[in-house]
Order: C-alpha cells, then sequence, then structure tokens
C-alpha cells in the first residue's frame, strides 16, 4: 500500500469519520438495504440468502445498527439487542470460504451504489472482511 493509501486509511480512523463519511445513520441504513437488495438479486448470492429469513426487514436493521458502531458511530446494536457477538449469532449456519465470499461481493456491490470515494469504498469493503471472515466456521 502506498504511504498515500496509508495515510488516507489512518485518517478514517480518526474519531466518527467512517461513520460520517458513510452517511450517518441515514447512509448506513442506505447500504445496508441496498446490501440485501443486491443479496436478493444476485445469483451467486442464493445460498446466503436462504439463510435469511424470507422477510429481511430485521436483518437489514441487525446489520445497519452493526456497521453503525463498526464504522465508530453510536453502538445502536447494542443499545438494541446487547453485546455484538458475531460467531456465537452465526453458528448455527454453515458459512465457508465461498458463503464469506457471497457476502463481500453484496458489500462490494452495494457499496458502489453509494455515493463514496473510491478509496474509502475500498477501505470498507477491507475493514469488513475481517467481520466476515469472524463469521465463518467451515472452510
Amino acid at each position: 500500500m502506498s504511504d498515500n493509501l496509508e495515510n488516507l486509511h489512518a485518517q478514517y480512523r480518526e474519531g466518527d469519520t467512517q461513520f460520517r463519511m458513510a452517511g450517518g445513520i441515514e447512509g448506513i441504513t442506505k447500504l445496508a438495504n441496498d446490501f440485501y437488495d443486491v443479496m436478493e438479486s444476485l445469483p451467486e448470492a442464493r445460498k446466503i440468502l436462504f439463510m435469511h429469513p424470507t422477510d429481511l426487514t430485521m436483518s437489514r436493521e441487525k446489520l445497519a445498527v452493526f456497521l453503525c458502531g463498526y464504522l465508530d458511530g453510536p453502538d445502536r446494536y447494542a443499545e438494541k439487542y446487547g453485546p455484538m457477538q458475531l460467531a456465537p449469532a452465526h453458528a448455527h449456519l454453515a458459512i465457508g470460504t465461498a458463503e464469506k465470499e457471497a457476502w463481500l461481493l453484496c458489500m462490494e456491490k452495494a457499496l458502489a451504489l453509494q455515493d463514496y470515494p473510491r478509496e474509502f469504498q475500498e477501505f470498507l469493503l477491507k475493514r469488513l472482511s475481517v467481520p466476515a471472515d469472524r463469521c465463518r466456521n467451515r472452510p
């Protein structure tokens, strides 16, 4: 990674910069909704879509509040649902590398729909690969 890109990524980690750059609660809610819209439309995401309830309202809400806290905004997930425990929350699902990659593909496409600078989209995708990997419980 170039020094300029490293410096830019360091700036994203200051305070609530990520939360603000993502558009606050409204922007993050849009990202979560776009994410699930993409998941519903992508053949590559069919398997992970069927891991969710038919009505995605709660899934959209939980992703949005998770992202708020993960992007250094208010910890709405903990306020509403208690502490976030990704691995136990997803332990009942068979999530391997293929499912993780499908999730990241949906996020990549959802990020592309946002009015975020390209560098910020890349930063977020890289950052979100960490929780995506934590959900993995199969090779």
